[in-house]
């Protein structure tokens, strides 16, 4: 992931995530689409973690994804909160953090979609 994002000229600042998503906190490159950003990163982390074996019932990542933005002024605590993922959902789930990280941006969304 890294690697992709290295090459894609974006600055990576965190990356980290729980069993079954993850976080990465990056400066997007301006002349980078982001959908075309992630599509490469699904391709290269599927490869690779189906190469290496490390997660044996990984088949593929999920069809969406969502992206937030952020300020720079934030960065740090970003990075803090990306950091402490496996503590924070030993007690919050995937589908709590995300509504909560949608209803923070002020994002509308049906929840129908969100599966």
């Amino acid at each position: 992931m890294h690697g992709v994002l290295k090459n894609k000229q974006c600055h990576v600042y965190q990356i980290n995530g729980a069993t079954d998503h993850l976080h990465i906190l990056f400066s997007l490159h301006p002349i980078v689409s982001l959908a075309s950003l992630v599509k490469d990163i699904k391709i290269a982390s599927s490869q690779f973690i189906k190469e290496q074996d490390l997660f044996p019932e990984f088949t593929h990542w999920q069809d969406g994804y969502g992206a937030f933005t952020c300020s720079y002024k934030d960065k740090d605590a970003i990075i803090r909160y990306i950091q402490g993922q496996e503590e924070h959902h030993r007690t919050v789930s995937f589908m709590e953090e995300f509504t909560s990280m949608l209803n923070a941006a002020g994002v509308e969304y049906d929840p129908k979609y969100l599966n």
